[in-house]
């Protein structure tokens, strides 16, 4: 005859290193709120006003200031194909050099890799401003700023879709005695062609939201008379813009994610 049971006692967790961090994470939230001086009273006092100005931007919008913003518009797309077509020229070779699995060398992929860490560092609004101060104000200054980021962008995601090809194609190469330009001509770009190409659509859609920001600062595109009518509280005119670039920039992502898709 067995003997009684044992009783199995179950420890009861611990919940204190939870606590600890929904404490602190509730503690950084709160902080960072007052730091910046969100107040969620300003916030609910205000909002019979904001209706009334969300009401006249996008129910009441002029729409006989249409013809005024489609050359601005086209303005915007263009700095953003060219931008992003420069970008992608000049970010396929530096990442190929920056891959660690190709070229081998720290003294080279190491300060490459500094270089576009720096220039994705620093937003396009930021580069545009610097750059409108040293050519002036016009698209010229915001193509600039957008091939350096697109450089930046494509060039990271570039090289390392590189390190994570298949090593098999290399090394049969490199086994028949390959160089250095067949082993990439025949087993790394057809490896990561897609994947280039799918990163230059993905930078063409940042772009065009970039650039549509850039006027601000006195680069050029719809940008730039977005706040020419805000500054004078044109509001009927900017929720017009706000419309016709939001349904552009759709059309243009939706294009692009669908060209993206049967890249990859």
């Amino acid at each position: 005859m067995s003997g009684p049971a044992e009783r199995i006692v179950v420890p009861k967790p611990n919940h204190l290193r939870r606590n600890l961090i929904i404490l602190g994470v509730t503690a950084l939230i709160v902080g960072s709120a007052w730091f910046a001086g969100f107040d969620l009273g300003r916030i609910l006092l205000n909002l019979r006003k904001g209706g009334r100005l969300l009401g006249r931007m996008f129910l009441r919008p002029d729409w006989a200031y249409t013809p005024r913003i489609v050359d601005p518009l086209l303005e915007t797309v263009k700095m953003s194909v060219v931008g992003t077509f420069w970008g992608a020229i000049l970010a396929f070779p530096t990442a190929v050099f920056a891959a660690n699995n190709f070229i081998k060398n720290p003294w080279i992929a190491q300060p490459l890799r500094v270089i576009l860490n720096v220039t994705r560092s620093i937003p396009a609004m930021v580069m545009a401003s610097v750059f409108v101060a040293v050519f002036g104000i016009g698209a010229f200054s915001g193509v600039v700023a957008l091939v350096i980021f697109t450089f930046g962008l494509i060039s990271k995601l570039t090289f390392e879709s590189i390190e994570a090809i298949d090593p098999g194609q290399v090394e049969a190469l490199q086994a028949v005695g390959a160089n250095k330009p067949n082993v990439l001509r025949y087993a790394i770009v057809p490896q990561i062609l897609p994947q280039f190409l799918s990163y230059t659509l993905y930078g063409f859609e940042i772009n065009v939201r970039a650039a549509a920001v850039l006027g601000y600062v006195g680069a050029g595109g719809i940008g730039q008379i977005f706040e020419q009518n805000l500054a004078w509280r044109n509001f009927d005119r900017v929720g017009l813009i706000i419309i016709i670039s939001f349904f552009v920039v759709l059309v243009i992502d939706l294009a692009s994610s669908a060209m993206r898709r049967k890249l990859v």
